[in-house]
């Protein structure tokens, strides 16, 4: 795994995400979904594996949910699982922090 830094440290990290709001992260040429949820930092692919559609541009749910804004397809953060097995599961990064930044595995 290829850890790549992308911010300088944890503190920057909760300063650039909302709690709860998806955000576009382009890292290597990929196109990835940050989010901060419930204090915690998740990392998926951003394209919907049903249509393709930017999953960045969703929402999450109370359950820990990413929403495809598109056809409202939900897939579990921590895991990348699609809730109802209609669509293949997200890829999903490993996040890490310390005092050297805040990285994503590549």
């Amino acid at each position: 795994m290829n850890w790549v830094k992308i911010f300088k440290d944890e503190g920057e990290a909760k300063s650039r995400l909302e709690e709860g709001r998806p955000q576009l992260l382009v890292v290597d040429g990929k196109r990835i979904c940050l989010l901060l949820y419930k204090d915690k930092f998740y990392a998926t692919q951003d394209a919907c594996t049903h249509n393709g559609e930017s999953l960045s541009k969703g929402h999450v749910n109370f359950m820990g949910e990413i929403i495809c804004p598109l056809h409202h397809y939900q897939f579990d953060i921590r895991t990348g699982r699609e809730c109802s097995s209609r669509s293949k599961d997200l890829q999903t990064f490993d996040i890490k922090a310390d005092a050297s930044g805040f990285f994503i595995g590549m």
